[in-house]
């Protein structure tokens, strides 16, 4: 278990959230956590894909196998960001039950994947499929602050989270739940690690399609009223 690591990895998300709060302070300290929740959500994207992508193992294939020493800093990286997000959600009371829940089922996993030293590349599989999306989740926030959401750009951003969110998220993780299940390395514990973050995918995945869905009927009534302004 790499204690150093994640110590190290939770002051400094939050030494960058106190920079963020004296370089925004007229913001709040929302705005400053969304920025660190987005330099985390790009940072991770990055080293998660380069563990999957570029230093392997595959996590299709090699799901349960040992950790490598890049899965464990990316592993102690992210797990000192869910640390400090959590806290900051207690202190703040930002978020629901079901992101609480997300929060608690990601350091319990990552936890459980640095203390056994196992099965570090498929965790890394899912941080990369969880966070590839939150980049877009914050600028959503940020454009509806600055007053620019209701618009082109904000329905592009919505665009682009609603299908990489289908796609990756219940696509890919449909297949890597899968692997993950049928590999004869990964342990138990794993498995229903994984089989409860693929639930909350979905339970995210429904409350996202029935926001999707309203906000194109609002769209498409808007759309009919235009010409009937006209004519009258």
């Amino acid at each position: 278990m790499p204690v150093l690591e994640v110590i190290c990895s939770l002051i400094g998300w939050f030494c960058l959230y106190l920079l963020f709060c004296c370089a925004f302070a007229q913001r709040g300290p929302e705005w400053s956590c969304r920025l660190v929740t987005l330099s985390h959500g790009l940072v991770i994207v990055l080293l998660t894909a380069y563990v999957l992508f570029v230093d392997g193992p595959w996590p299709f294939t090699h799901a349960g196998t040992d950790n490598t020493e890049l899965q464990t800093f990316a592993l102690a990286v992210c797990l000192g960001y869910f640390f400090f997000d959590l806290g900051w959600c207690v202190r703040h009371h930002t978020e629901g039950p079901v992101m609480m829940a997300h929060h608690a089922a990601s350091i319990v996993g990552i936890l459980l994947a640095l203390l056994m030293g196992v099965s570090g590349c498929e965790t890394c599989g899912v941080i990369l499929g969880s966070e590839i999306t939150n980049p877009l989740l914050q600028t959503r926030w940020f454009l509806r602050r600055l007053g620019l959401y209701d618009g082109l750009l904000g329905d592009a951003v919505d665009l682009l989270f609603i299908s990489m969110f289908a796609t990756v998220r219940v696509g890919v993780g449909t297949v890597m739940l899968y692997c993950e299940l049928t590999s004869p390395r990964t342990t138990l514990v794993m498995k229903l690690g994984g089989v409860a973050m693929y639930g909350l995918a979905w339970v995210f995945m429904v409350d996202i399609a029935r926001f999707g869905y309203k906000k194109s009927r609002a769209k498409y009534k808007r759309w009919r009223e235009k010409p009937q302004l006209k004519e009258s």
